[in-house]
């Protein structure tokens, strides 16, 4: 074991010659047993306050050199700098890399308190000595991490901030006019975003059923959406919505209530390019086809409905008969009925699809369905067929009274 040596000097004779600038080897333990002051600048009666080991000089290096000769063994140098050395250099002090030639830590010359702080357990401050989390930051305005490729890897520079105020928390999008392309207002409802383990995304709920579910507690009437897709481009004809597939696009509609008279409606493209309406009770009951032709399984109650009759859009006129059509209506069969998807009570009167389009070759798109402007104007001919029928009744009736008034008269 090594024992602590005090030296006691001795008055040296003067015919003793010392050097005092020789370079002083001590093969053994060093104590000192009070201040130590290393530097150029150091002064007889040094005050040292409470300083135990001082560095004085103009510049203050602590090198770190391994000596280490085997390649097992690491061997990179280091150093504790401070401050620069030349002439208008940095008030700063660092922890210098010597082989790798590199500064990895710096701390500059008027850091506020607390700066980098790491608490006993870990957690990093920034900007305060009680950090509550992993990584703690604080500042009086918007502190802010940013995130900087400076294209030293060989790609195009690009920064980013992350920060957050009073006002929002934000990502900005600083190389690009520092856009906002991201934030958050203060007091947002919880699950606002929710993105789960399976990719979905929920916009108010934490449990999404579908790749985008939206849950809504606020809209009451009829004025409100729950989402809505708005353009401002000053541009007429724009595409807000579009649902695209390599079948059957539907958009389905349900009502969530407990017994429901129809669960859920479907509006959709077919891919017999049809557009139709679907329900679970019902079925298809609404289709129309690509020239616009509509076939609808229930009935249609007028209301100020229009048929599009432009002469500008018709052609391959044909003179018709109505003397024939009268006649081909009194074949066709009129009866009291209902159909199947309506109760008894919902009675209707009218043809057959068979028998009128094998009465008069017309019929929707088959002969299951019947146009309505097909009916109207069987009608409107049957009508104006009635009407010269009576015309001609009316002046043989004039001819046969006035005969017989000139048989009175010849008569008399």
């Amino acid at each position: 074991m090594k024992t602590t040596r005090k030296l006691a000097w001795a008055i040296i004779p003067l015919a003793v010659s010392v050097n005092l600038y020789a370079d002083q080897q001590i093969l053994d333990d060093l104590v000192v047993d009070g201040s130590a002051c290393i530097g150029q600048d150091c002064v007889n009666g040094e005050s040292f306050g409470f300083d135990t080991l001082r560095l004085k000089e103009n510049n203050l290096r602590i090198k770190f050199q391994d000596t280490s000769n085997s390649s097992s063994f690491p061997t990179n140098d280091w150093q504790l700098t401070a401050n620069d050395a030349t002439n208008g250099g940095a008030n700063k002090f660092s922890l210098d890399d010597i082989d790798g030639g590199k500064t990895p830590f710096t701390i500059m010359a008027g850091a506020k308190n607390n700066a980098l702080f790491v608490a006993s357990n870990g957690k990093i401050g920034l900007g305060t000595s009680l950090p509550v989390v992993e990584m703690h930051v604080v500042d009086g305005d918007s502190p802010t991490m940013r995130l900087e490729q400076d294209g030293s890897s060989g790609f195009t520079p690009q920064t980013w901030d992350v920060a957050g105020n009073e006002t929002n928390f934000f990502i900005r999008d600083v190389t690009n006019g520092s856009k906002l392309p991201f934030k958050i207002r203060p007091n947002a409802p919880t699950n606002s975003l929710y993105i789960d383990t399976d990719g979905d995304i929920g916009l108010g709920t934490a449990s999404p059923d579908a790749q985008l579910h939206v849950i809504d507690s606020t809209s009451t009437n009829l004025s409100t959406s729950s989402v809505l897709v708005e353009n401002t481009n000053a541009a007429r004809n724009s595409v807000l919505l579009e649902l695209a597939h390599a079948g059957n696009s539907y958009l389905k509609m349900s009502n969530t209530e407990a017994s429901p008279t129809v669960a859920f409606w479907l509006l959709g493209s077919r891919q017999d390019g049809t557009f139709s309406l679907t329900n679970n009770v019902g079925g298809q009951v609404f289709i129309v086809d690509s020239t616009g032709n509509i076939t609808t399984k229930g009935t249609v109650t007028a209301n100020n409905v229009l048929l599009t009759s432009d002469v500008n859009k018709k052609e391959n006129f044909q003179t018709i008969n109505g003397t024939e059509i009268l006649g081909a209506i009194s074949k066709l069969a009129i009866s009291k009925w209902n159909y199947k998807s309506q109760s008894a009570s919902e009675q209707h009167i009218g043809p057959m699809a068979q028998d009128f389009y094998k009465l008069f070759g017309l019929g929707g798109n088959d002969d299951k369905h019947i146009s309505a402007i097909d009916s109207a104007g069987i009608s409107l001919a049957a009508i104006q067929a009635l009407y010269d029928l009576n015309m001609k009744k009316d002046q043989q009736i004039e001819e046969l009274s006035n005969r017989i008034s000139d048989l009175e008269m010849k008569t008399k």
